[in-house]
């Protein structure tokens, strides 16, 4: 009997997350049955939280897709979070350790909507530095 892995799934999984489970048997040399209980399993524990498309910005029209490094007053980390959260603008959202304390990601249509969002964020009470930075290419 051969013992998958939940990490060859994964892989697989992270690769297109509509791969049939009877294509992911075949490549493990296993059942679907074996994979369906595995994947279920994962998604009961948390492991998988859920399954996401992988879009191409440009071509929806947006062709600024920026990094933006955010800093702000310790004092004001929770109402600076709750603002960002309601802001339709921000497609990922991390709190983060190092050079910023949080790091958002955007799209924008051009450089002129990036301007604007980045003067929106500095009327944000408590935000201290900005930083953008302009994805050109995804490589992975």
């Amino acid at each position: 009997m051969v013992r998958i892995s939940n990490f060859k799934i994964l892989n697989i999984l992270e690769k297109n997350s509509r791969t049939p489970y009877i294509k992911i048997a075949k490549k493990l040399g296993v059942t679907e049955t074996a994979v369906r209980k595995r994947v279920r399993k994962m998604e009961e524990t948390g492991i998988i939280r859920g399954y996401s498309v992988d879009i191409d910005p440009k071509k929806l029209g947006f062709e600024v897709d920026a990094l933006i490094g955010l800093d702000a007053k310790p004092e004001f980390y929770m109402e600076v979070v709750e603002e960002l959260k309601k802001m339709k603008e921000i497609r990922g959202f991390y709190s983060s350790s190092g050079d910023h304390m949080f790091m958002i990601e955007c799209w924008f249509r051009n450089s002129k909507e990036l301007r604007a969002f980045a003067k929106k964020l500095k009327l944000i009470k408590g935000v201290t530095r900005i930083c953008p930075a302009i994805m050109l290419e995804k490589i992975k």
